[in-house]
C-alpha cells in the first residue's frame, strides 16, 4: 500500500495543480466585481532562462525582457548575495511590481512576498489594501517601518518609499545610511513584511530617469 500511495502522490500534485490554475482564470476572467481584479496575467510566468547573469547589467536587460510583455520597464536593479533583484515601472514611472532574477540560470519571476501577495494589479492572490482603500501615506509608511525596525533589526532605520499597488517597498540602511536589506509595508493594513529572502546586499544602480 505505502508503493501504491508513492506512485499516486505525483498525480495527486499535478491534479491539485491544475486546479489552482483553473480556479486563477475563472477569477481573472469571471470575477463579480468589474472594478477591481488582478493584473495583466496575473504575472505568474517565469522567463524562460537566458543563461548565467554575471552583473547589473545583465539583470537589468533580464528584468527588461520579463517587463516587455506587460508594457513595463526596469527602475532600480539590486544584486544580492541569493541573486537579483529589480523594480518594474509603468509607462508613467509609477512602481508596478518587483522581480527577482536567479543569477545561474537568468530565470526571471514575480517576487515573494508582497508582490505576489499584496499587489493589487499584478500579484498572484492580492489581499489587504484595494484601490480606495490605501489609507497608510508615505510618511506614516516610514514611522511604521521604523518602528518595526527598532524592534525587530535595532540599529536600522528606514529609506523613502517606493509605491507600488496596494503598498511600499523602502530599504533598510545602517546609520551611516548604507543599505543593508529590504522590507514592505502594506497600504491599507500597515502589514510589515521584511524581504529575508535576498541575502547580504552588494550593490545597487538605478536608470538616470528614475534618480
Amino acid at each position: 500500500m505505502t508503493g501504491l500511495r508513492g506512485r499516486w502522490l505525483p498525480l495527486t500534485v499535478l491534479v491539485a495543480s491544475a486546479a489552482g490554475l483553473i480556479a486563477s482564470i475563472v477569477w481573472t476572467a469571471g470575477g463579480d466585481s468589474p472594478s477591481w481584479r488582478p493584473g495583466p496575467g496575473m504575472m505568474t510566468g517565469a522567463l524562460s532562462r537566458a543563461g548565467p547573469v554575471h552583473n547589473l547589467a545583465d539583470a537589468d536587460r533580464a528584468a527588461g525582457r520579463f517587463g516587455d510583455r506587460w508594457g513595463l520597464h526596469v527602475g532600480e536593479v539590486m544584486r544580492f548575495s541569493n541573486g537579483y533583484y529589480a523594480e518594474l515601472l509603468d509607462s508613467g514611472g509609477s512602481g508596478a511590481t518587483e522581480v527577482l532574477v536567479d543569477s545561474r540560470s537568468g530565470t526571471v519571476r514575480l517576487e515573494f512576498g508582497p508582490a505576489m501577495m499584496w499587489n493589487t494589479a499584478y500579484g498572484m492572490m492580492p489581499v489587504g489594501a484595494r484601490p480606495g482603500t490605501e489609507t497608510i501615506g508615505p510618511d506614516r509608511t516610514v514611522r511604521i517601518a521604523d518602528r518595526w525596525l527598532s524592534e525587530h533589526r535595532p540599529g536600522l532605520h528606514a529609506a523613502e518609499p517606493d509605491r507600488f499597488p496596494g503598498y511600499y517597498t523602502l530599504h533598510t540602511l545602517l546609520r551611516d545610511d548604507h543599505v543593508v536589506g529590504m522590507l514592505s509595508v502594506n497600504a491599507g493594513t500597515g502589514q510589515v513584511w521584511y524581504h529575508n529572502w535576498h541575502g547580504r546586499f552588494l550593490q545597487m544602480q538605478r536608470h538616470a530617469d528614475n534618480t
